[in-house]
């Protein structure tokens, strides 16, 4: 399997993953998840550009708007603390910041620092979801994360359109700047929409919708449930692996190692199928 891996030109392959290549041939992009989560003097290049800082404007901006709004120097319209929070987006956008809610929700220092506060998602167009998702939750103390690369999709839009009714009924039209906040890169769209411009968190075409968890997608949600800095620890983890991946001998290669036994198992043992199985239950949204 390692002479595979080497017949593949494997090392060479994650080379240029990490130098920002567009190894995504069939959108043509660079695939820069590891930029997300690296240090803010790392030096990661897409199109020639170092990626690193935009990530780290980014991070700050979520970092003081979470803590704004988690000490209650940002209020809602009615001057009460936004305690609730609800995150709209589908796919990508939801799947993985709800594996990572569901995960620290077991951390005992994650919950001390959500004590009070809740997170739902909300992905599914069917009424009785959104009806669901907003019982028991009151206006005044709920922000909406509007999660959208375009500002386009429909099942998102058609959500955030809901909730913003459901915001404006009880407390008119001009709560919308106080009670929305989008993540999206369609600045154009999201101020048509009636959210504040300075309040939209911006990400990047070199994130895929499976990997963006690291990226605003699921770094607001989680820093305004659990605080920025137990989500700075989840980077860190995440920039552990990443550098782990890079430099560590394909024999001690933990990802790589796993990939090669998938090959084995698929290719030359004839498996069709894979179980994920998560060691511990804090963990069930990964397999999804």
């Amino acid at each position: 399997l390692f002479k595979l891996a080497e017949a593949a030109h494997l090392k060479q392959k994650i080379d240029r993953m990490y130098s920002g290549e567009r190894i995504n041939s069939t959108e043509n992009r660079s695939v820069l998840h590891i930029a997300l989560r690296a240090p803010r003097d790392k030096v990661i290049c897409s199109d020639g550009k170092n990626v690193v800082p935009d990530v780290w404007t980014v991070l700050d901006k979520i970092k003081d708007f979470s803590e704004r709004v988690r000490s209650g120097s940002w209020v809602g319209a009615t001057g009460k603390v936004l305690k609730d929070v609800v995150a709209i987006g589908i796919g990508g956008s939801f799947l993985g910041p709800l594996f990572v809610h569901t995960a620290l929700q077991t951390d005992p220092e994650a919950a001390e620092s959500a004590k009070g506060r809740q997170l739902r998602f909300l992905a599914n167009v069917d009424p009785i979801d959104v009806a669901r998702n907003i019982t028991g939750l009151n206006p005044e103390t709920t922000l909406v994360v509007v999660v959208s690369k375009t500002f386009t999709t429909a099942e998102t839009m058609l959500n955030a359109r809901t909730l913003k009714e459901w915001i404006q009924a009880a407390l008119g039209p001009q709560a919308v700047a106080k009670h929305m906040v989008a993540v999206s890169t369609n600045i154009p769209l999201v101020k048509e929409f009636g959210i504040d411009p300075a309040n939209a968190f911006a990400f990047w075409d070199w994130v895929g919708g499976r990997y963006s968890v690291c990226s605003a997608v699921g770094v607001l949600p989680l820093s305004l449930q659990y605080g920025f800095p137990i989500v700075q620890k989840f980077l860190n983890g995440a920039s552990s692996i990443d550098n782990h991946f890079h430099s560590t001998s394909f024999e001690k290669n933990i990802p790589v190692l796993l990939g090669l036994l998938s090959v084995w198992n698929v290719s030359f043992l004839g498996y069709p199928a894979r179980a994920i199985l998560p060691y511990s239950q804090a963990l069930e949204k990964f397999a999804p």
